[in-house]
């Protein structure tokens, strides 16, 4: 079977990946990074999100010589004018302290009326070939942000990220109920119906 490298080591996001092509029988066996024999840093400089899953693609694949897939994601806030963006992960300063980063978010928006703070989780995810041919699709999950967290889930933005279709925060939803709705979700949906980019 071919094989395609995730250019993660994230279990979570490596059942996701491999759940979502096994339903759409693609017949690629997904390899975590740590198994592809890659060991070196990526700088994901890219100004946008579809920018630095391109960066982390083609650089594994490029470095191991095999078909590789990448996301990233993070929030976007209208009222900040996009902000955190990009810098979802390290909005506070230390990439992954979710708990600082929540603070400084609710600090940013201190003042700004519930109507105003609507906000999308947002998910970039690229596939990039041994021939240098690339594709990439972007997904989203609309809601708002709250004035205080809410739930149990402690990932990310999750607690203070409100989704009305549901009435709940990402945190306080089950796992196959944010798998349904999620950004990541809505991107790998997408990508499944390019299945012929797989298979050249």
């Amino acid at each position: 079977m071919k094989k395609i490298i995730l250019a993660s080591d994230n279990a979570h996001k490596l059942e996701e990946f491999r759940r979502y092509f096994r339903e759409a029988e693609i017949p690629l066996e997904i390899i975590p990074l740590r198994e592809s024999g890659f060991s070196d840093d990526i700088v994901e400089d890219g100004a946008t999100f579809e920018e630095n899953a391109l960066i982390k693609a083609r650089t594994v694949s490029v470095a191991t010589g095999c078909m590789a897939i990448a996301d990233d994601s993070g929030l976007e806030v209208d009222a900040l004018g996009g902000a955190p963006g990009v810098l979802s992960a390290r909005y506070a300063g230390v990439h992954g302290d979710d708990n600082a980063n929540n603070e400084k978010l609710l600090k940013e928006l201190e003042g700004v009326p519930t109507e105003k703070r609507t906000a999308r989780f947002v998910s970039a995810v690229c596939v990039y070939r041994r021939d240098g041919e690339y594709l990439t699709v972007r997904g989203t999950a609309e809601g708002l942000i709250l004035s205080a967290k809410q739930g149990n889930g402690t990932f990310g933005y999750d607690p203070l990220f409100y989704y009305p279709p549901f009435g709940k925060t990402f945190a306080e939803l089950t796992g196959s109920e944010k798998n349904g709705v999620s950004h990541r979700g809505n991107a790998l949906s997408l990508l499944m119906k390019k299945r012929d980019f797989f298979l050249k």
